[in-house]
């Protein structure tokens, strides 16, 4: 298979050798990723200014963009005409659990190939300091890539979450995202110029515990696999309250 690889921490990220070495045993993989750090770029894509491409040798480009530009500009064929079966967005240095998604960088890129047409995945060590133990991620997704493959849909990308541990066997959950609420502290102070520096500290992260979720699966020691859904989705309950506020045209005059 001809895989498109890239991530959010950059092109030198040892998670993104750890799976680019994985993949290559059978598989022809292109990297095409961000020059530098890109965590936190949500789905942002450069309308408004130009991005470069740069080679490094035939199978590795940084791009001066975001994660889901990397996937966007390769996925136009520009690329050596480098057509890939499937996208996948790793190994992240961090988990990117339920509401991460909204946020994250690496999910976005899997998303950005599935409104392409081609299917996306996005993998993700849970460990935020060392060690990652990249290897658990990297050869459960080399083994199960073909699968991903021929289960694509153009409704959904998978996340994959992998706990950072040292264990010769993981087993797997099908699972949800769940809801996270982090509980931040922000300090600030003023510059001379009269600008408030404002930093951010995340004290912890709170999340629900069902036993379907992403979180569950990862702190019971399993790869949590996630089909998440690429479209947004309405509330349809608020939706039916709403039609009911708005059955009525709008009184007044005309204003235009």
């Amino acid at each position: 298979m001809k895989i498109l690889l890239t991530n959010d921490d950059g092109i030198d990220s040892p998670g993104l050798k750890a799976i680019e070495e994985s993949l290559s045993r059978k598989h022809d993989v292109v990297v095409v990723a961000p020059e530098g750090e890109r965590s936190g770029f949500s789905h942002a894509l450069s309308f408004r200014k130009n991005v470069i491409i740069r080679k490094i040798d035939k199978n590795h480009y940084t791009c001066s963009g975001t994660p889901a530009d990397c996937v966007h500009r390769a996925l136009h064929r520009i690329i050596d005409g480098f057509v890939p079966d499937i996208v996948v967005s790793g190994i992240n240095l961090g988990p990117n659990l339920g509401t991460d998604i909204i946020y994250s960088g690496t999910a976005a890129a899997a998303r950005q190939a599935v409104m392409m047409g081609v299917p996306g995945v996005a993998v993700s060590a849970t460990a935020f300091f060392e060690p990652f133990y990249f290897e658990n991620a990297a050869i459960f997704v080399a083994d199960n890539i073909t699968s991903f493959f021929e289960n694509q849909s153009p409704d959904h990308f998978i996340n994959i979450n992998v706990p950072s541990i040292c264990a010769e066997k993981l087993n797997v959950m099908v699972t949800k995202p769940s809801k996270r609420l982090y509980n931040e502290k922000l300090s600030h102070h003023a510059e001379p110029d009269g600008s408030l520096d404002v930093s951010l500290n995340i004290i912890n992260v709170l999340h629900d515990n069902r036993n379907d979720t992403d979180s569950y699966a990862v702190e019971n020691n399993m790869i949590s696999v996630s089909p998440v859904y690429v479209q947004p989705f309405s509330d349809e309950k608020a939706r039916l309250i709403y039609k009911e506020v708005f059955k009525k045209e709008s009184a007044g005059e005309k204003n235009c």
